[in-house]
């Protein structure tokens, strides 16, 4: 596909045209890319699968994700981002948008088609053109997207494709585009913004995971709670930015923790196409698994109390157990261990709950599992989160919401429905068909 300077080179070129694309051929042309995933699903699932190591049952709900997210980026960007008017005095008032031109989208490995897609589809559809450069764990998944693309008439140029590692995100995101979106960490994250510090003509929208909190407080249903820590913690193999990372708890009610740890142990951990399908795959590569286990030792040099170990289900390679480590009364973490550990805290009352809740500089998701309304609306009065859910897991977003979070969880341009706002800007218009306009006060004689 060529280097940086070329691909960017080959998306001004596209720019005007597509820019000047009728919204209605844009979304012909988007939900034409929607039947080709749909055409191609099972395979598309089985690429991201062998890409990730995640299972075979939760990439073909990533593909789903992917067809679904035509539709409702259509629906978003009528709502914020189309056109609107009206009269006062015989003057026009027209609000409208337009493309930012060439975007930049830097995609993850966790979902290499969703993330990615959930910045693309609403990019194209608003009129810009992309220059996209996947993780370097997931290349293969970024081509097959591309070849969707292409295969649903995009015209040449309005979509390019770079491959590399962080010096080519580094150099894309310095060369002469107009805008960058991002999803990935907030080290990451946080370069962006330095290199960005001195162009702030140009958007930047950045999702950058959490250090997400899940309390639990006067639950009845004991397994149901479980069966929520469970989902929220471990599933994709803790590899969500919207994982709970902490279960906040009262002191002394153990039953919960007992009912984690004994679901925790009948999850199995394999391969994307083993039979039965695992609940967990690997992490995403030796690296990320050799980072957790050193997070893994620091918390337990830290004071944390050994409920369930970090272990290498298979030797040399990034198959890690669901973990748990209990950290009350010590620090916990407050870096994004990106897998599958679980910090338990516990604490005297609910006002310590709120306070561990937010001990964080993150602030993506949180959810409460228990209590009555009046708690919950407590707990989303004074959390600190762009997601708060009550008796749901933390990892279940809604791409019909908008999805981004505070602190070191983002830059307040939330993706998934509100992609829209970000994709193009607003111009206002005030306009009459005739020229007609007079200097009454403030003249000579």
């Amino acid at each position: 596909m060529g280097g940086v300077a070329a691909a960017v080179a080959r998306a001004r070129a596209a720019a005007p045209g597509w820019a000047r694309t009728p919204l209605d051929q844009r979304i012909a042309l988007c939900r034409a890319f929607k039947a080709a995933v749909d055409a191609e699903a099972d395979a598309f699932a089985r690429l991201i699968a062998r890409e990730t190591g995640k299972p075979l049952w939760e990439t073909r709900t990533e593909v789903a994700s992917v067809a679904a997210k035509v539709e409702i980026s259509i629906q978003a960007q009528a709502e914020r981002a189309g056109e609107k008017g009206g009269e006062a005095g015989g003057v026009k008032q027209l609000l409208r948008h337009k493309p930012h031109g060439v975007l930049a989208v830097l995609g993850p490995y966790n979902f290499p088609a969703h993330l990615p897609n959930g910045h693309i589809v609403p990019a194209l559809l608003a009129g810009n053109v992309i220059v996209f450069k996947p993780s370097e764990q997931t290349p293969a998944v970024a081509e097959m997207m591309a070849s969707l693309w292409a295969k649903a008439g995009l015209p040449e140029g309005v979509l390019n494709l770079v491959h590399g590692g962080g010096d080519v995100g580094r150099e894309l995101a310095g060369a002469e585009i107009d805008g960058l979106l991002f999803t990935g960490s907030a080290h990451v994250g946080a370069a962006l913004a330095r290199q960005f510090a001195e162009t702030p003509h140009r958007i930047l929208a950045l999702e950058m995971g959490g250090n997400n909190p899940l309390v639990a407080w006067d639950v009845d249903d004991i397994d149901a709670a479980a069966a929520t820590v469970v989902q929220s913690a471990f599933l994709s193999a803790g590899q969500r930015c919207t994982n709970a990372r902490r279960l906040i708890l009262k002191d002394g009610d153990d039953r919960l923790v007992e009912a984690v740890l004994a679901l925790a142990d009948r999850l199995i951990v394999g391969g994307p196409f083993d039979e039965p399908q695992p609940f967990m795959g690997p992490v995403i590569s030796n690296a990320a698994a050799d980072r957790l286990e050193r997070g893994w030792a620091q918390l337990q040099a830290a004071g944390g109390k050994l409920l369930r170990p970090l272990l290498r289900v298979a030797a040399d390679r990034p198959f890690l157990s669901p973990a748990v480590i209990d950290m009350s009364g010590h620090a916990p973490s407050d870096d994004e261990l990106f897998g599958p550990v679980l910090q338990i805290v516990r604490v005297p009352d609910w006002d310590a709950a709120i306070a561990a809740a937010n001990a964080t500089r993150f602030g993506l998701a949180a959810g409460l599992i228990g209590g009555d309304a009046a708690r919950f609306d407590d707990f989303w009065a004074r959390s600190r989160a762009g997601i708060v859910n009550w008796n749901r897991p933390t990892n279940g977003a809604s791409s019909a919401a908008p999805f981004g979070g505070i602190g070191a969880s983002g830059n307040h341009r939330p993706s998934a429905y509100y992609a829209a706002d970000y994709c193009a800007f607003p111009v206002a218009t005030l306009a009459t068909d005739t020229l007609a306009g007079s200097i009454t006060t403030g003249l000579r004689s």
